[in-house]
């Protein structure tokens, strides 16, 4: 491998707001656009509402003073006649505070103008002349009036005889409308800067109490990071399961995988460095004999190479086998998925070792009804009944009988080999799926073995969601039983 891909680089960090400021504000802008919104609806409704009330007002006025001036003729169309009409000299107080046309066009904000038939303003007298603009029927409309945007309400003057003699205009310059919405609004501005802080206070209470749980994430990678083989996990106990507490779960899950990793490494290690020692010693002092004076030997030339190459050769069984269970200890991560017909290979197990073994007599008991589809990499269940089949005809010297079964419980399916041996005791049997256990340790050697056989099963069977388990007993053989699911899709 290429030494610059093997360099692992290191992972820019980068900081900024954290996720209870971003949360809080986020917050805080979400309910402000939803707020504007939803006054700039209700602000236009009140002031159309509004506005048809001061229209209505308007409407009001012009009916009074239009009234009020019904009777009076062409030549009546004086300033002084429109005045005494309009403001009538009565000391009566209660006639005078309940006249209509005072009540109307004694407001600061309103204005009355009479102009007569050929448009020049006869009344006021006195103040700003406005540019008159005829018309046919009553309008009332929003207008700027030197510069000034008012409502105004325009309306035909009449006699008695129907005659149009001038025209009557109502000015309200809308300065209680403005001072009331000037007042909502203030109230408004008020309102969503104290409801913005009181939101943001909130939100960032609410991040800190939803996002605790991260807090207990980032103590615990810290914990991890000084020291990986800490045994420190995130606690939920106190939380209702949530999208958070699925994180934490999966974290958790992941520090129990790249722990148990990390221990199989060293474990790896140690144990190859242990079975290493004694071949290479072995190798090492036969190469120091024949350095010093067996070369000259033949007889003990042939014997060192022949010691050194057999050590060589259970060195490279080693090896393989400890690669073998090291991918073992991975297959969750290396193998998700497989589809393999259980019953087809244990018949082809079957049928294989009668074929290499014709002194042992081999039976199969086949209960499964068609294809049996597991769910395991086709290799590893034929690795795993092979290493089971090998150590039945080693430890079956006396009684050369080997019986394979086959059978299937509800989602399951059940293998299993059995011999008729020597048997093993239950103290030996606890330790049998151990790396490098071997019962006998002599003969174990002597035929080859170096006791990671059973350990390769039972790491890949757990790997794949099964189990295997020992039955055995002094002088009667044992049996080894696989469990394995069956996938969904098989309807047998």
């Amino acid at each position: 491998m290429d030494r610059q891909s093997s360099v692992i680089k290191k992972t820019p960090q980068r900081r900024g707001l954290s996720l209870k400021w971003k949360w809080a504000l986020g917050s805080v802008a979400g309910v402000f656009l939803i707020f504007i919104i939803f006054t700039w609806f209700v602000m236009q409704a009140f002031a159309t509402q509004m506005m048809d009330t001061e229209k209505q007002q308007v409407s009001s006025s012009l009916n009074a003073v239009t009234n009020r001036l019904e009777h009076i003729n062409e030549s009546q169309m004086l300033p002084a006649e429109i005045d005494k009409l309009l403001r009538p000299d009565s000391t009566n107080f209660d006639q005078v505070v309940n006249d209509p046309v005072l009540q109307q066009i004694a407001r600061k904000d309103y204005t009355v103008r009479v102009y007569n038939e050929n448009g020049a303003q006869i009344y006021p007298e006195k103040g700003a002349k406005i540019a008159f603009h005829e018309t046919k029927k009553r309008v009332i409309k929003t207008e700027r009036v030197q510069g000034v945007k008012m409502l105004v309400g325009r309306e035909e003057l009449r006699d008695d005889n129907h005659q149009i003699i001038g025209h009557v205009t109502v000015e309200n310059h809308l300065t209680g409308y403005h001072k009331t919405f000037n007042r909502v609004y203030a109230i408004i501005a008020i309102l969503i800067v104290l409801g913005l802080f009181l939101i943001a206070l909130w939100g960032y209470w609410l991040s800190g109490f939803f996002l605790r749980p991260i807090d207990n994430i980032k103590k615990t990678v810290d914990t991890i990071n000084r020291d990986p083989q800490a045994q420190v996990r995130v606690v939920n106990e106190e939380r209702t399961p949530d999208e958070l507490t699925d994180l934490s779960n999966l974290l958790n899950t992941m520090l129990d995988r790249m722990q148990r990793f990390i221990l199989q490494q060293h474990q790896f290690v140690e144990d190859v460095s242990h079975e290493l020692r004694t071949p290479v010693a072995i190798v090492k002092g036969h190469m120091e004999l024949l350095n010093r004076w067996g070369k000259d030997d033949p007889k003990v030339l042939d014997e060192s190479i022949t010691a050194s190459l057999k050590e060589i050769s259970r060195m490279e069984v080693l090896v393989s086998e400890m690669l073998d269970l090291t991918r073992a200890d991975q297959v969750e991560l290396t193998f998700r998925d497989g589809d393999t017909d259980a019953q087809e290979l244990i018949n082809g197990i079957y049928t294989n070792f009668k074929m290499i073994h014709p002194d042992f007599t081999f039976l199969i008991d086949d209960d499964l009804k068609g294809p049996t589809i597991v769910n395991m990499n086709r290799d590893h269940l034929e690795q795993i009944l092979i290493i089971l089949s090998d150590n039945a005809v080693k430890y079956s010297q006396e009684r050369k009988e080997i019986h394979f079964a086959a059978s299937r419980s509800g989602n399951v399916v059940e293998l299993a080999v059995q011999d008729f041996g020597e048997g093993i005791n239950p103290e030996d049997a606890s330790h049998v799926f151990d790396r490098f256990y071997r019962v006998d340790k002599a003969r174990s050697r002597k035929q080859g073995g170096n006791g990671l056989g059973l350990s390769i099963a039972q790491k890949l069977v757990e790997g794949y969601g099964g189990h295997i388990q020992l039955e055995s007993a002094i002088g009667q053989g044992s049996i080894f039983r696989i469990t394995l699911p069956i996938k969904q899709k098989d309807q047998n």
